[in-house]
């Protein structure tokens, strides 16, 4: 018989690979326009945001999603009083905000972030997260960072410092921007906007001829 612990190690494997699948967005987006991209994410967060609103105002609908989903859902994305949005619906909104407002390398690396990254960071912290501060580990920080500093480097085009100061933010946004007051902050909208907007900020003060060939993709 499987311990709790088990349990949940291979819960979070499955959600994690959920997880990881969205990083086909970023690697679709590369390789075509801005405009055919909005076509795709905004029909995408639409759909997930309708189903969202739904299941928090019909029983019915609620029932099949918990149901169906239950086994991966987060403690806050489980039946309760509150109403919410669940993790799906904000990685369909943040790589909707992406592409709306940054450059494209900039969108895509910040995305490629919070697919892989944020999949490592878990996985690492729930086997190996011995140093713990309040719900993460410096293992689990590590790992994240470690898998950021692979994706600028694999990413071609993109500046190594911009993309260094985008791996530094969503590592820190990942370990410290958990909640704002009393609002819970969801990490697959926080990671991406965050690092994306120090990658922008990066190279509005300090390199501004690197805008225009951050949008240049083949």
């Amino acid at each position: 018989m499987e311990t709790k612990d088990q349990l949940e190690f291979r819960f979070e494997v499955a959600r994690k690979a959920i997880h990881l699948s969205s990083l086909s967005i970023a690697i679709i987006y590369y390789h075509i326009s801005r405009e055919s991209a909005l076509l795709l994410l905004v029909p995408l967060f639409s759909g997930f945001f309708l189903v969202d609103m739904l299941k928090n105002y019909s029983s019915r609908i609620s029932a099949w999603y918990h149901q169906t989903f239950g086994s991966i859902l987060r403690e806050h994305e489980l039946p309760g009083d509150k109403k919410h949005l669940n993790g799906a619906t904000f990685v369909a909104l943040a790589a909707l905000l992406l592409v709306l407002f940054f450059p494209k390398l900039i969108a895509v690396a910040a995305f490629s972030m919070v697919a892989v990254s944020d999949t490592v960071a878990g996985l690492v912290g729930k086997s190996f997260g011995k140093h713990r501060f309040g719900h993460k580990s410096l293992e689990g920080s590590a790992g994240f960072f470690v898998s950021a500093l692979i994706i600028i480097m694999i990413i071609p085009g993109l500046h190594p410092v911009i993309g260094l100061v985008m791996a530094i933010t969503a590592t820190l946004t990942e370990a410290f921007l958990v909640r704002i007051g009393r609002f819970r902050v969801d990490d697959n909208l926080s990671i991406p906007l965050v690092s994306a907007s120090a990658g922008m900020l990066s190279a509005l003060l300090f390199m501004p001829e690197q805008l225009r060939l951050l949008s240049i993709c083949p």
